[in-house]
């Protein structure tokens, strides 16, 4: 049984990458959401949690960010203040390619 049992264990899933919006109040619940319902609920989360975070400390700073764009390899994030909500835009990024010329 001990052979079965190694080709028994869990792989780890892969994901696509969330496309879409999330619409989120000042507790940083989510309020509305276009992105997938494929995509783990955690990650929407995570990513909804790490930019209201940055929208206070903006405010704790007295800086004025209205907007703000992070650009990842493969996922782009753009998310804009609602007085203390946020509404976030999830797009990923497609690897481009130099344009090869004919031979």
């Amino acid at each position: 049984m001990g052979l079965l049992n190694l080709f028994s264990k869990p792989r780890a899933a892969v994901h696509r990458l969330p496309t879409g919006s999330i619409t989120v109040d000042s507790n940083g619940e989510i309020v509305t959401t276009t992105v997938s319902s494929s995509c783990p609920r955690p990650v929407l989360q995570n990513i909804t949690e790490e930019v209201l975070t940055l929208f206070r400390e903006a405010r704790a700073k007295h800086l004025p960010l209205a907007e703000l764009n992070l650009h990842f390899a493969s996922l782009q994030i753009t998310a804009r203040d609602m007085r203390g909500g946020a509404i976030i835009f999830l797009s990923p990024r497609i690897a481009s390619f130099p344009d090869t010329p004919a031979t």
